[in-house]
């Protein structure tokens, strides 16, 4: 490849990832994470990978867009301000669409809300028994 051809090669490659490399909207934030989950899927463990400094470029660039956002970044901060075991159970919550009376795990609907108001911890058994339920490791409580 001569240094012309690289040039203009460099330069579609500029105006394709454009939208990508400077996220502006929640469209192309939305695209830029599937894209970097797609090319996570098919590049190599290798430093050599060149999707590998694209899938970088793409990291750098939803990270600066999420520190911009005041809703991401919001949501961040009250995520990091609670307990280990308390956002763990909130994820799954969210993520398996679940509420106060669907975790017999815990006990009953007052108690999860008292664990997840911070007036009880999770115990060892509730731990356990929540992840066996959704099959993770239990260490991500804390």
């Amino acid at each position: 490849m001569t240094a012309m051809a690289f040039k203009d090669a460099c330069h579609s490659f500029a105006r394709a990832a454009a939208p990508y490399y400077h996220i502006t909207d929640d469209k192309h934030y939305k695209e830029a994470l599937a894209l970097i989950e797609e090319l996570l899927e098919e590049a190599a463990d290798s430093p050599d990978d060149p999707l590998n400094a694209v899938i970088e470029m793409l990291s750098h660039a939803i990270e600066t867009y999420e520190n911009k956002d005041e809703e991401l970044v919001a949501f961040e901060k009250r995520a990091m301000d609670l307990p280990a075991d308390v956002a763990m159970l909130r994820l799954l919550m969210d993520q398996h669409g679940l509420g106060t009376a669907d975790l017999p795990e815990i006990g009953s609907k007052s108690m999860v809300s008292r664990v997840l108001s911070g007036q009880r911890s999770l115990n060892k058994k509730h731990i356990q028994a929540l992840a066996e339920r959704f099959g993770i490791d239990p260490g991500l409580f804390f």
